[in-house]
């Protein structure tokens, strides 16, 4: 468990809000970010919002579309630095353990769906060196299977390197309701890969359209 961490603590903290004017500015001027499909993101509700991932600024770059307050999932040796980890968690992020099965984290983010409210994933489980996306881990589908929420893919996209200025295409898809993973009460293995696999593959068509003509 992160030193600095208290799952018992299911809160969404105000400073998200208060931050987002700020991250509005950031993403249109020093990022140079255009938004594409804000019309998908759901107004109430929970859901899954499951984006490609190629840098630290990633969950910045989602929240600037600035719809509904996200709480992501981050990894935990962010939250080892007490002044950080105060921080992010009134940021609304919280820590997993990554490929260790932790379920204490799995769990938070099943209350956090069942609350009505919005979690962000990062389903390849680390950043893309080529930003170029990768195969998702199981976590996703594993999350949308035991809570019943839907899914909603996104895509950010640049053609170069993922550095300050650097243009950036945040791109919302449709949201994949989570009766057509055709979950079953046996939980076959292969129910997890086949929806893993479908968000994959939505969010890799968002992806593959490149830079919005904007």
């Amino acid at each position: 468990m992160p030193a600095y961490y208290d799952y018992s603590k299911l809160k969404e903290y105000k400073l998200y809000w208060a931050l987002t004017p700020l991250a509005k500015v950031v993403c249109k001027t020093v990022q140079n970010c255009r938004y594409v499909g804000r019309e998908n993101i759901p107004k109430e509700g929970g859901f899954i919002l499951a984006c490609n991932h190629m840098s630290t600024f990633d969950p910045i770059a989602l929240g600037g579309a600035g719809k509904r307050v996200i709480h992501f999932m981050s990894k935990d040796d962010l939250f080892e630095n007490k002044a950080l980890s105060i921080f992010l968690t009134h940021l609304n992020a919280f820590p997993i353990a990554r490929g260790k099965g932790d379920m204490r984290a799995l769990e938070y983010a099943q209350n956090i769906l069942k609350n009505g409210w919005v979690l962000g994933i990062f389903p390849e489980g680390t950043r893309s060196a080529d930003y170029k996306p990768m195969r998702a881990k199981s976590g996703v589908a594993l999350i949308a299977k035991a809570t019943g929420a839907d899914v909603l893919p996104a895509a950010i996209y640049t053609d170069t390197d993922y550095k300050r200025g650097t243009k950036l295409t945040v791109r919302f898809g449709k949201l994949i309701p989570n009766a057509e993973f055709g979950f079953t009460e046996e939980g076959k293995s292969r129910e997890l890969k086949e929806a893993s696999r479908r968000i994959m593959d939505e969010i890799t068509a968002l992806w593959e359209e490149g830079h919005c003509k904007k």
